[in-house]
């Protein structure tokens, strides 16, 4: 009885454990320096409750937020949404005395950058801007200090929907899962834009044999995410709130199907935002704002095709970014318009989600990220 009893000490204890060593990055549109705009919470991965540790002023309308591979480091697309500015900045995050530090900042290269991937080397950074088309790649020191941008790509061609492409507008900037391709989003261009990377080279970023995907005219390519097994990939298109899946083979995308990521009731304003898939490879998770706000739930099946499986109600206005955690046990929702995060939990057998923990409300919510320490 006594074995039993410590066994069931020492399982109780290392759950506690985990659920204390779980954290959640949000990152806010605050409009003011003064105000907060990075927050830190611990995630309860047994209840799924958020409890707030920390928060961060001094910081302008961090609109993505991305983590270095080892977790040391917090990356975010700063002064986005500001004229004739734009920047990418850098903190330390300390999970023993949970602290969130400032490090430095630099320009972006471009105004309004919504999105910034690190390499998992720990030793670059690329970021995207959307409002004139560009993306900047820059060297990372061993502290965690971003150094002056060693590149910048800027793109102008627009397409067909005059209203939102007028000009090239970069929303994403994804490796591939070795870390050997580069594939930029142009919403504006509607291209998937590839690039080779190198990096032992002082200039990374290379133009790839093949050098865009052009996706359908008018669709809005605007985030972007591979499969765990490395074969296939996924863009969700804002404008014509859709899904395309890829084959990835030889560092080449080819399209595989197409899918909608709305409800037959709608025919326009979808606004799909972000994507992800669970851990395990089995689901696909698509976010849509507009009319529905709502997430999209697909199996993947054997050939990386999509079959849905049902739909999720965000439980706010507005979903602009969601993450799953590694397990793929929650899916944490950041809702901009209505200013709330909301907890899911994730069956693993339906893919289904089924709200739980408690209401954190957060002004102008912009990114969302899981990190467990």
């Amino acid at each position: 009885m006594k074995k039993i009893l410590s066994l069931l000490t020492i399982i109780v204890a290392s759950i506690h454990l985990y659920s204390q060593n779980t954290y959640v990055f949000i990152g806010s549109f605050n409009r003011d320096k003064t105000t907060e705009g990075i927050y830190v919470y611990k995630l309860d991965t047994i209840k799924g409750k958020l409890s707030k540790v920390t928060s961060l002023k001094g910081i302008l309308n961090p609109s993505f937020l991305t983590l270095s591979a080892d977790g040391r480091y917090v990356f975010a697309c700063t002064e986005s949404k500001t004229p004739n500015a734009g920047s990418v900045s850098s903190f330390k995050f300390n999970p023993k005395d949970e602290t969130l530090t400032f490090i430095n900042s630099q320009k972006s290269g471009g105004e309004n950058p919504v999105y910034v991937s690190a390499h998992r080397n720990g030793k670059w950074l690329v970021n995207a801007n959307y409002t004139e088309g560009s993306a900047s790649v820059y060297p990372v020191s061993e502290d965690g200090t971003i150094q002056p941008a060693v590149q910048n790509f800027q793109f102008a061609e627009g397409s067909i929907n005059e209203g939102r492409q007028d000009r090239s507008h970069v929303h994403a900037a994804v490796f591939s899962p070795d870390f050997d391709q580069l594939f930029l989003t142009d919403l504006g261009a509607d291209k998937i834009r590839s690039y080779t990377f190198d990096s032992d080279q002082k200039e990374p970023a290379q133009t790839a044999k093949q050098p865009y995907i052009q996706s359908t005219l008018g669709s809005g390519p605007r985030h972007f995410t591979f499969h765990p097994n490395g074969k296939f990939a996924y863009c969700i298109e804002e404008l014509s709130g859709t899904v395309n899946a890829y084959r990835y083979e030889n560092t080449v995308l080819t399209s595989i199907q197409r899918v909608n990521t709305h409800t037959d009731q709608y025919k326009e304003d979808f606004e799909s935002s972000d994507i992800h898939i669970s851990p395990d490879g089995k689901f696909l998770y698509a976010a849509n704002r507009g009319f529905e706000n709502n997430i999209a739930i697909f199996s993947i099946l054997e050939d990386g095709t999509l079959k849905n499986v049902g739909y999720q109600s965000t439980i706010g206005k507005h979903c602009r970014v969601f993450d799953i955690d590694e397990t793929g046990k929650f899916v944490i929702v950041a809702n901009a318009v209505s200013g709330n995060i909301v907890v899911f939990k994730r069956d693993p057998q339906t893919g289904l989600l089924k709200k739980t923990g408690n209401k954190v409300k957060v002004k102008s919510a912009s990114s969302v990220k899981i990190r467990r320490y």
